[in-house]
Formats: C-alpha cells, structure tokens, sequence
C-alpha cells in the first residue's frame, strides 16, 4: 500500500505547528507531526510508503521546506517520499521548478488557501504549465479546508476552468476533487484528466457517492491518501477495506495507480 497524501514538520517547530493547526482548524491530530511517529504508523497500518505534501506558506520558505523535504526522503531511503515545495509568489517560477526537478523530486505540492491565492491566478496556471512540461506530478488542496472555512481557494468550478486553461498533465486532486464539495466535483471534475486522492474523505462522504465518483471518473486514476496526521492510516485503511470494491479495484487503489504515477515522473 502507498499513502498518497500526508504530513510531517522539522523538529525544531513540529510542537508547535502541530497545536497552531489543530485550534485553527478545530481537530485533534493523530499523530505527533514527526517523520518517526509516521513511520510508526505504517508499520502498524502495513503501509510501504507515503507521500509527504510540503506545504511553502511563503515565498521566502522555498529553499528550507525543500532542504527539510530531501533529507526526509533520504533519511528514510524513500520509504517517506517528499515532493517539493512552491509558492505561487515564488520568483524565477520556472529556474525553481527546474531545481525541484533536478533534485529528484516527482512532484509539488500546492495549496491554495494556506497560500491564499485562488486556484485561477497567474502564478499557479505558470507552475502548472511548467511542470507538465517537466514531467512533474502536481498535488492540490480542492475544496474547503477547515482552517479556512469562508472562503474556498480551489472550488470544482475554478479547477475546472484551470484544467481548460492549462490541460495540466499530471494533477491530482486531493480529497476526492474538492473536500465537502463532493456533488460538484461529480458535476464538475468527473471524467477529467485528473487523478483524485482519498484524503481525509472517510467518514465524511457518503460511501455510496465515494463508489460513484470511483466508478464514474474511472478506478484507474483514484489514489488511497490519508491525509496524516489529520487521519488515522490504520483506521483509514480498514474503512477503505469495508468498501463495496473488487479485489482488482482495491488493488489499483491501494498500489498500483500510485506506482505507475510516480514511475512517470
């Protein structure tokens, strides 16, 4: 199994990331925050390896979040994979891009409302752009995030009219096309070239429309992410299994549409 989607921070502000987002978003993390305690997880929810989405809040933290991201992959031999960091603000866009690629990250991580840019502005379309020219995976925030409940970065209808724009090569979605938005995303964002990840949609949306949205957007291009430390891997994985899927299906869900995404990078 590969956890497409979760979180670790730096030890010297880990603590105290860890309580800002909590009181900021009103949930209890699972976990400490730490590369350890994620590991630790995995070990006991038999994952192999997760995706760690570096989040850039700022333009100047480009170059110590990315520090921070390759030492985690190297420390753990990839068992932690990280992708990079950028901000939308960033200057020399493309030259960044092109050190995050060189450096031998898959792919970037973007999050609209921690980086309080709309999806549509200039500076992510050019990201965008740029890293399908150079193969890179691209891994967005969609929909609400609870830290920012009255305004939505990245609604169904702004990663729509973004995916026309730009026809972004590898994107992917996360929190299943836009979190707590789930009927516009199969309005919306079903049947686009896109790859939609799980995080933190257990529980929260219907299973039957979770089965819908799988079946109708295509079981080849769903990602199982959990959204660590906002989610339990462990339970995340056993509420993945109760779900009405195939073998086959569970298969491609939980390992194979992750490889061959990354194999592409």
């Amino acid at each position: 199994m590969i956890d497409f989607h979760t979180h670790i921070f730096p030890e010297k502000i880990v603590e105290t990331t860890i309580s800002f987002l909590e009181r900021q978003c009103g949930e209890r993390a699972h976990l400490s925050g730490t590369y350890e305690s994620l590991l630790s997880s995995m070990e006991e929810a038999k994952i192999e390896q997760s995706i760690v989405l570096p989040v850039v809040t700022r333009p100047s933290q480009f170059d110590s979040i990315n520090r921070f991201a390759a030492e985690v992959t190297e420390q753990t031999d990839g068992k932690l994979l990280s992708f990079g960091g950028i901000h939308p603000a960033c200057d020399h866009l493309k030259d960044r891009l092109r050190s995050l690629k060189n450096n031998g990250f898959p792919g970037i991580k973007l999050h609209p409302d921690y980086q309080e840019t709309r999806f549509d502005d200039p500076g992510y379309l050019n990201i965008l752009d740029y890293a399908s020219e150079l193969g890179l995976i691209v891994s967005v925030h969609a929909g609400l995030d609870p830290g920012y409940p009255n305004f939505v970065h990245a609604t169904p209808s702004i990663i729509r009219d973004v995916i026309h724009q730009v026809r972004p090569q590898k994107l992917v979605l996360a929190h299943m096309g836009g979190f707590q938005r789930w009927s516009e995303v199969e309005e919306l964002l079903v049947g686009e070239d896109v790859w939609l990840d799980t995080a933190a949609c257990f529980s929260k949306i219907p299973d039957e429309q979770f089965l819908r949205i799988v079946r109708r957007h295509g079981v080849e291009k769903i990602l199982f992410a959990t959204d660590s430390p906002w989610a339990s891997q462990t339970d995340y994985v056993h509420y993945f299994h109760s779900l009405d899927l195939s073998s086959k299906e569970r298969k491609q869900i939980l390992l194979e549409n992750a490889v061959k995404l990354l194999e592409s990078a």
